[in-house]
């Protein structure tokens, strides 16, 4: 069943059964509407009498809207056409539908300056974004931020995109991850259809635009043939005064397998780091994440959170989510009582210790009884090589450092080693209970639990 027949199939009951619409009016106009399409926002109903039609897109359209949003569906709004079938509105609309010119990743319009907590650890990223936004393509180009995951690069970079579009509507934007534009690239090319005169030609939509924004950028290192374009690409929008936007886990230097001129290129414009937050600015994102989704939040519950989450943005929002929900499932308000009792599974009554890489690896190193010199020496040996790579693993699982700072943490591996890293010890994780409990206990002995 589509979308659009769900939609209606649970709107009409709401409307049968409304105090407003008269059980005559239900039967004759309402309940032999046929979905057909969704556009937007916009449900398209069908009917086989004008008649009927304009009693539908007249009278009783408010009745209709209403169900709509008591029933929180994500339709705002429906217009009717007149027909027999899906088919013969599919024939009047197919050739009036507007392809969009630039296709762009959604936008979060909760994504915006208001919304950005600044503190000390991202004060220069927000001035930084803020000028770029209010001058694209005449103050820092290319504005190139990085960090560790979960720290609010996408949500700044999202940020930039929604101020301009609001600001300067005729400016074209586009926001793409690394990997969407790579997929792209390999679509274009395995279709036949790269750098023909159609507007399916990457070329086109990836150059016809004012604003670039490109995020995960470091995921260009898998490929020669996306360095290649996205240099052609950097290149003639840069030299169009266009403004090009880039994140990544790492400074561009420290970007393993990454062609040498564009890592010059991403370093020509503005580079700014955002950190993790300090307590105080993380207790003020609790309260803005609540705000947004309309709760309170006492500072007693979130410096609870603030004080016993991970330092990354995404952690301070799962455990807000918990929290919230404990609170609609047993309909009691938002207390530390609450927040303490959703959250006991996740937080640790002890004094949470900081965790460094070093104390990853002599954890790992004393629970195989292996050298640390072997882990982190180029031995090939099994018991080392596995040992490092679950080193890698549990750093990536347990702490938010670029994947560069683990790999050096780790004798000096690259990013791609320790991505092959990560995803073989998941893998063994998902297959193998004695790695699934080795991993676990590692875990507890790290966190001290």
């Amino acid at each position: 069943m589509e979308s659009y027949e769900i939609i209606w199939k649970t709107v009409l009951p709401e409307l049968e059964n409304s105090n407003s619409i008269s059980p005559i009016t239900y039967r004759t106009f309402i309940k032999d509407l046929i979905p057909v399409d969704v556009k937007g926002k916009t449900l398209v109903l069908m009917t086989k009498s004008a008649i009927f039609a304009e009693t539908a897109a007249g009278r009783i359209k408010p009745d209709i809207i209403k169900a709509f949003k008591k029933l929180a569906l994500p339709v705002e709004n429906f217009e009717v056409f007149v027909g027999v079938s899906r088919e013969e509105y599919l024939q009047h609309h197919v050739d009036i539908v507007e392809t969009p010119p630039i296709e762009t990743l959604e936008l979060n319009p909760d994504y915006t300056f208001d919304n950005f907590v600044v503190g000390n650890s991202n004060r220069y990223l927000f001035a930084a974004s803020k000028a770029v936004a209010e001058n694209p393509g005449n103050t820092y180009n290319p504005l190139f931020i990085y960090g560790a995951s979960g720290l609010g690069k996408t949500h700044m970079m999202h940020a930039i995109a929604n101020y301009v579009k609001k600001a300067q509507p005729r400016k074209k934007v586009l926001y793409a991850t690394c990997e969407k534009f790579m997929t792209d690239l390999i679509q274009n090319i395995r279709s036949g259809k790269a750098y023909t005169p159609e507007n399916k030609d990457i070329r086109n939509r990836y150059r016809n635009v004012d604003v670039l924004i490109i995020d995960d950028v470091q995921a260009l290192a898998k490929g020669r043939s996306s360095q290649e374009e996205f240099f052609n690409t950097f290149n003639e929008l840069y030299g169009l005064n266009k403004q090009i936007i880039l994140s990544a886990d790492c400074e561009p230097k420290d970007i393993e397998l990454l062609d040498e001129r564009l890592k010059t290129r991403f370093d020509g414009g503005l580079k700014a780091q955002v950190l993790p937050p300090d307590i105080e600015t993380k207790i003020a994102i609790v309260q803005k994440k609540g705000e947004l989704k309309k709760q309170i939040i006492g500072l007693d519950v979130a410096t609870y959170i603030a004080e016993n989450s991970d330092d990354n943005v995404r952690s301070l929002e799962g455990m807000l989510n918990k929290v919230i929900f404990s609170s609609k499932l047993h309909e009691l308000p938002i207390t530390l009582e609450l927040a303490q009792d959703a959250l006991s599974s996740s937080v640790q009554p002890e004094v949470k210790e900081a965790i460094t890489t070093s104390k990853v690896i002599e954890t790992v190193c004393s629970y195989y009884n292996v050298k640390k010199s072997d882990l982190l020496s180029k031995k090939r040996n099994k018991e080392f090589a596995e040992a490092r790579q679950i080193c890698a693993y549990l750093m990536t699982e347990l702490m938010s450092i670029p994947l560069v700072t683990i790999g050096q943490a780790l004798g000096g591996k690259n990013y791609a080693t320790v991505i092959h890293s990560r995803d073989k010890i998941t893998e063994l994780i998902r297959i193998s209970d004695r790695h699934a409990t080795e991993i676990n206990d590692l875990k507890n002995l790290i966190l001290k639990k």
